[in-house]
């Protein structure tokens, strides 16, 4: 299929669903995984959950040391070809695992679904083929709105479909990314034009060869920087928000699921609807900065907070905070070249898969030191851990950006 300069609106929902699709299928299995693995175990809760983290490593493990190659072969074939093999081998991958007679089928799985889901990775380098410099912070947004939208809905449908089997949520995962992969054989164009490609290369195509991507234009090193302190910042909320608000505020499961649906809804519609209003009104530098100032507020009004009603207080700061993530996609993605655009893309994705391997441990470490009769931190430790790595991300962007370049 030739090359469209301005794909059909078709082509871009399908961009839009195809990164909903892997996040949705991904939060559908959440809340049964371990149920799963509990019958692979012989009902042994401790080995349960010894699994679920080590099928949480395999996931961002495979993040981090594919997501290069993925990007960096799209740029090379173009966007169309490894978008729609993703989404077939996340479909299969998927169905593989509603099948597995054993756990060793189930680890394979898991491994197999840590490497297709990386099509986040050219789903971003085929906006930034499309979309004009300056509106890119808002289209990254709306691939971020999608990734907040799917954690809202796929949990809360993973429950409702575990009711009835545990296996029922990786069969409806595998068949929503099939469907999409079939319905993208039909609406999507390639964005990539074979005269805009790049050469393939091993060197480059590995995490250590993209990281030396990060070294080839001002600023984008630091801008990197900034990116890996906001990722590691984020899995505060992945690994100890629930523990956190069940110790200091007694919250039990009804009221931790509607205040992180409240958290999601919050960053859907700023990602959504507010990142590309704002960004064309202050430029991303600036936008940026709005964001790195907002998140580090609201970490430390849930780290300060005695009481719920406080923690609540901070939802709408932590919300604008996800506006840091697609200013500084774009500010990064206005440095490279269009040939460059799928392997920048792809080293993202590897730093995320390297935060999601170190802030588990970590904020899991601190939280566990910050409760209980024996603790030696101050209650709300990990969130205020979390607020002073966003002043770290704050004060670094002040060296590495100009404010000539708001506009990226």
């Amino acid at each position: 299929m030739t090359a469209s300069p301005t794909p059909r609106r078709a082509a871009l929902a399908f961009v839009f669903v195809t990164a909903l699709l892997d996040v949705l299928a991904l939060g559908i299995v959440i809340p049964v995984l371990p149920d799963l693995l509990k019958g692979f175990v012989g009902g042994d809760n401790a080995r349960a959950a010894h699994m679920v983290g080590l099928f949480g490593t395999l996931f961002a493990a495979m993040q981090f040391l594919f997501s290069p190659l993925i990007g960096a072969l799209s740029d090379r074939f173009g966007r169309r070809p490894i978008l729609l093999v993703s989404c077939f081998g996340l479909g299969a991958d998927y169905l593989l695992m509603a099948l597995a007679p054993t756990l060793s089928w189930l680890v394979v799985g898991r491994i197999l679904s840590g490497i297709t889901a990386a099509s986040f990775t050219t789903a971003s380098a085929y906006i930034a083929d499309v979309t004009p410099a300056e509106k890119r912070a808002g289209a990254f947004g709306m691939l971020g709105a999608a990734f907040g939208l799917g954690f809202i809905v796929g949990p809360a449908a993973g429950g409702l479909l575990g009711a009835v089997s545990p296996r029922l949520p990786f069969w409806v995962a595998g068949g929503l990314s099939l469907l999409n992969a079939c319905y993208g054989l039909f609406v999507l164009p390639e964005s990539l034009p074979a005269d805009r490609r790049g050469v393939f290369s091993w060197r480059r195509a590995n995490p250590l060869g993209a990281f030396a991507l990060l070294r080839g234009a001002p600023g984008l090193l630091g801008l990197g920087g900034i990116v890996w302190l906001y990722y590691l910042a984020h899995e505060v909320l992945n690994n100890t928000f629930v523990i956190y608000v069940n110790d200091r505020y007694g919250w039990g499961p009804e009221s931790v699921g509607l205040t992180l649906a409240g958290v999601g809804v919050c960053s859907t519609v700023v990602q959504g609807g507010l990142v590309g209003r704002v960004v064309k009104r202050l430029g991303a530098r600036r936008t940026m900065m709005v964001g790195l100032v907002a998140g580090t507020a609201g970490f430390a009004v849930f780290g300060a907070s005695s009481a719920g009603i406080g923690l609540l207080c901070g939802i709408p700061l932590v919300a604008l905070w996800g506006m840091v993530g697609p200013s500084a996609q774009s500010l990064m993605s206005a440095r490279v070249s269009a040939t460059e655009q799928g392997l920048l893309q792809g080293t993202l994705v590897s730093i995320r898969g390297v935060t999601g391997m170190v802030g588990p441990v970590l904020f899991t470490t601190v939280l566990a030191d910050s409760v209980g009769p024996f603790a030696m931190l101050p209650h709300g430790s990990p969130f205020l851990l979390a607020a002073v790595l966003l002043m770290a991300a704050l004060g670094l962007s002040f060296l590495v950006t100009r404010p000539q370049e708001a506009v990226a």
